[in-house]
């Protein structure tokens, strides 16, 4: 398997040590890296109405606010050995800032990535930005 360098790994690890999931005990930590290699981290942010913020829609949100509009690689670290891969709605929003080339990869504690996805693979067939221009 490919290892991730450890400064992100490190800044993941960190990152997902802030999450704030009290009601699911299931901190996710993202970080969205542009093509000019600025990275943006997030993490899960959860409320007692369940409508909280998922880890890829904090990173991708502090992404949007730093000017960025371009996804070159997506990471994610859930809090087990297993694949947390991003959940429908988040794979909608990696979407919106993705090419064809933006890898999205799901690491392991120890920085290993276990599965890296183009968005084609992430999500196939999906709605996006171009469906709604004027014809």
């Amino acid at each position: 398997m490919t290892q991730a360098n450890q400064a992100l790994v490190d800044t993941l690890l960190t990152t997902l040590g802030n999450a704030y999931a009290p009601y699911s005990n299931h901190p996710v930590a993202a970080v969205m890296e542009c093509p000019d290699g600025q990275q943006f981290a997030g993490c899960n942010v959860e409320v007692a109405h369940y409508k909280g913020l998922c880890a890829e829609a904090s990173a991708i949100s502090a992404m949007v606010t730093a000017g960025q509009r371009t996804l070159a690689k997506v990471y994610v670290m859930g809090p087990g050995e297993h694949l947390c891969t991003p959940c429908g709605d988040c794979r909608q929003r990696i979407r919106e800032f993705a090419t064809p080339d933006t890898q999205i990869m799901v690491l392991s504690h120890q920085g290993e990535v276990l599965k890296t996805y183009t968005i084609e693979t992430l999500l196939p067939d999906a709605f996006g930005p171009e469906q709604l221009q004027p014809r």
